[in-house]
């Protein structure tokens, strides 16, 4: 297994494979983007084409864990440039995702569209990548799409944990529950000690260096979240007060409207214009608040 750090969303992307096969899925990849620009480009997918060439490695599947906020999936991109031959999948659940965004973006043609993916994926799920099973679960709460993949004693937990020290992912984003977000948690915590539960982020705190993985006995031990002896009410206080001081994430309202496609770009007129559209007044700011009050500050002050 590899990891591929994307700095500028603090975004981790992994490489996973049979050791007897060289079979490979890729998991969470990112798509670059600049909002202040509306541009894409494919730098950091283009690191994990080299590695996968390089290593020899066969890709069956790109997998997303859910429809990302804060950053552009590239799945389909990598699909294409491998040929057409990976299977791409998700969560079935993505098709409420779907149906909650194509009213934001008010486009019904985004919705009902589970022919984006090659699989949708149920709990309970099994598949294989060259010999090595792997399991999907649910694991809702910071989306109601989310699901986690487990293969042998690896757990790719995508937006639930973050490393100990940064404790869990917010659960405030439309068809969010910290309250399923705790039943998620716990359900990965109940694996064994030894499991190594590799995240969605990080973001360096306190200026070490960005981690991707703590095991479930870490977690356990010293996540400021989490740890034993944490009820679900203390969490569920803790997250919900968090969430309300987080602006939504830069790229958030960008980013579903392609990740609902399954990383496709909205397709060109027939003058080659591609446009993305912004829903208008849906959402609170945080930052006009903040310097609202900053501004009375001063004048009263």
């Amino acid at each position: 297994m590899s990891a591929f750090y994307e700095k500028t969303t603090g975004s981790w992307q992994y490489v996973a494979w049979c050791p007897a096969t060289r079979a490979a899925v890729i998991i969470d990849p990112v798509l670059d983007f600049d909002p202040a620009a509306g541009a894409t480009w494919t730098a950091s997918a283009d690191e994990i084409l080299h590695y996968v060439k390089s290593e020899e490695l066969e890709v069956e599947w790109v997998l997303d864990t859910h429809p990302h906020a804060d950053h552009f999936s590239s799945a389909a991109y990598l699909k294409e440039k491998l040929g057409g031959v990976p299977k791409q999948a998700i969560g079935e659940l993505v098709m409420k995702v779907q149906e909650i965004w194509s009213d934001f973006y008010a486009d019904d043609s985004l919705k009902g569209r589970g022919d984006y993916w090659d699989r949708l994926f149920n709990a309970g799920d099994t598949f294989k990548v060259g010999k090595c099973d792997v399991e999907v679960s649910l694991s809702t709460g910071h989306t109601l799409a989310s699901i986690t993949y487990k293969i042998g004693d690896a757990v790719f937990a995508h937006d639930t944990f973050m490393v100990p020290d940064s404790g869990t992912s917010r659960a405030d984003f439309p068809g969010g529950s910290s309250s399923e977000l705790w039943d998620s948690l716990q359900a990965i915590l109940a694996l064994p000690g030894q499991t190594r539960v590799f995240v969605g982020h990080d973001y360096g705190k306190g200026g070490r260096a960005e981690a991707c993985m703590a095991t479930v006995a870490e977690h356990k031990a010293s996540n400021i979240h989490v740890k034993d002896g944490t009820t679900k009410e203390e969490f569920i206080s803790v997250r919900d007060a968090r969430d309300a001081t987080l602006p939504l994430p830069g790229q958030m309202l960008y980013a579903l409207q392609i990740n609902i496609r399954s990383g496709r770009l909205p397709e060109p007129d027939p003058q080659g214009r591609a446009v993305l559209r912004v829903p208008l007044n849906r959402f609170d700011s945080k930052i006009a608040s903040s310097f609202e009050h900053s501004v009375r500050e001063r004048v009263i002050g």
